[in-house]
């Protein structure tokens, strides 16, 4: 059973939109640079502490996901439990980085789009609340923040032909699809007795743009930067 928990659009506080429009440059970052599109921005305080995008192509490092770029800046100035700290991802974290950021004591979690492969806060795996996972103290996390357009993010990247996969698959003749189907019921915004929503994205579909172009295109959004790069004095693999 689907256990993530979905903010209703009208639900969603301007301050967190704010944060998830900068994550969403950061994706549009990805996306240009051949990754799949998804990025993120560490905040505290009200103040932007980290940024990264995926450099998992770029380094041919699975394990180099934005969420874990963005740590490995993170912990060297701020120590753990970082519960002070939310973080604002464009797509739900996968097992992997959702079990990282349990584990460095993230304070809150917010995301675009769900993931119904990997996802690690209640898509497939409950990693930040289980009460299993009693090491560590579990964490908030919420999605639907510009949920279209993370999945068309998603979707642009995977109409392309990726040159790093062992068998490309030759996509040319393939159509961009727009629409978004309807979210299934997952839990219910905590503070509201209404049904939350989103739908889940596979990583692996051609599922995926929007508005997005246009979203970040308007005039006075936030412009992001990389903060976090790649490991220091490395070059990346041809």
């Amino acid at each position: 059973m689907n256990k993530a928990v979905y903010v209703p659009p009208e639900d969603q506080d301007e301050v967190d939109l704010g944060w998830m429009r900068e994550a969403l440059v950061m994706a549009e970052e990805a996306l240009d640079n051949d990754e799949v599109p998804v990025g993120c921005v560490f905040v505290k305080e009200g103040r932007a502490i980290a940024r990264a995008r995926n450099r998992t192509n770029e380094w041919r490092n699975a394990t180099l996901h934005a969420e874990l770029e963005a740590i490995d800046h993170l912990l060297p100035f701020h120590t753990p439990p970082l519960s002070q700290i939310t973080l604002y991802v464009t797509v739900e974290p996968c097992v992997m980085c959702a079990s990282a950021l349990r584990q460095i004591g993230i304070g809150r979690v917010v995301y675009g789009c769900g993931n119904d492969r990997f996802g690690g806060c209640g898509s497939v795996l409950d990693v930040s609340t289980s009460p299993l996972l009693d090491t560590h103290a579990a964490y908030d996390a919420v999605g639907g923040y510009y949920r279209e357009e993370a999945i068309m993010l998603l979707r642009r990247f995977y109409m392309s032909e990726n040159q790093n996969a062992p068998n490309p698959k030759k996509k040319a003749t393939r159509v961009l699809k727009t629409d978004i189907p309807p979210p299934p019921s997952a839990g219910t915004t905590p503070g509201s007795s209404r049904p939350s929503s989103t739908a889940p994205v596979r990583e692996d579909e051609d599922e995926a743009p929007s508005a997005a172009a246009q979203l970040l295109g308007r005039q006075g959004m936030p412009i992001g930067s990389t903060l976090a790069s790649t490991p220091r004095g490395l070059t990346p693999a041809p």
